[in-house]
């Protein structure tokens, strides 16, 4: 899963990718709100950690124009301003969280994980497609009980896949959540990779529908 991650603090910038990036996130991240919206505006992301106090356009302000371009990956608003009446602005603005400053690393993963969810429907952190189980929290996979070992890049397109259940997901639109905007993408990527999982998970929890993409079926043959 790709996220966008817009925050002025270097020092909170550094641990909040390494964060992160230890829980299977690709991470792009931004220090001005200019260069933040532009990003959010013309890349696909699973997700965005904005800061409200930003240099050039403030977060509201990106969020705003976000919404009204018809943006609508989930956001989760971090400030150091805490009152009641600045949450209810950001949450009119199109926020789906909101998280004061200073907060604990955990939480902030919790709660991204949780919009990330709700964003596709799925309320629990554990999600079942027949005999293959995915734990978001532990970010493990098993069939039929079993663990099953998958590289990074194959975690992030099953778990991406589960969490958007029941729809079809365009070729292109898994690409963009396995590689950072910095890096040059392989057009076959997505393809040998559910080539890879297949061999290894040894059902037919992925389905391609030619022309449209893959999908993970809510009933998935065993």
């Amino acid at each position: 899963m790709r996220v966008l991650l817009i925050e002025d603090d270097d020092r909170i910038r550094a641990d909040v990718t390494a964060a992160l990036e230890a829980s299977g996130y690709i991470v792009d991240s931004e220090t001005s709100g200019e260069e933040g919206w532009f990003l959010g505006d013309t890349e696909v992301y699973g997700a965005v950690i904005l800061d409200l106090g930003l240099p050039e356009m403030d977060g509201l302000t990106v969020l705003k124009r976000w919404r009204q371009a018809g943006r609508t990956m989930p956001v989760l608003v971090l400030t150091a301003r805490g009152t009641w009446s600045e949450r209810v602005e950001g949450i009119d603005a199109g926020a789906d969280d909101y998280l004061p400053k200073p907060f604990h690393m955990e939480e902030l993963i919790a709660r991204l994980g949780a919009i990330i969810r709700r964003s596709g429907g799925q309320a629990s952190p554990v999600i079942t497609a027949g005999e293959v189980e995915l734990d978001t929290r532990q970010m493990k996979i098993t069939v039929r009980g079993i663990p099953v070992s998958l590289s990074p890049q194959e975690y992030r397109l099953v778990s991406y896949l589960m969490i958007n259940i029941g729809r079809v997901v365009p070729q292109q639109e898994l690409a963009e959540h396995l590689q950072s905007v910095h890096f040059e993408r392989e057009s076959n990527a997505v393809e040998v990779l559910v080539g890879r999982i297949r061999r290894k998970l040894s059902t037919a929890l992925i389905q391609t529908r030619r022309g449209f993409g893959y999908i993970i079926e809510e009933d998935t043959p065993e």
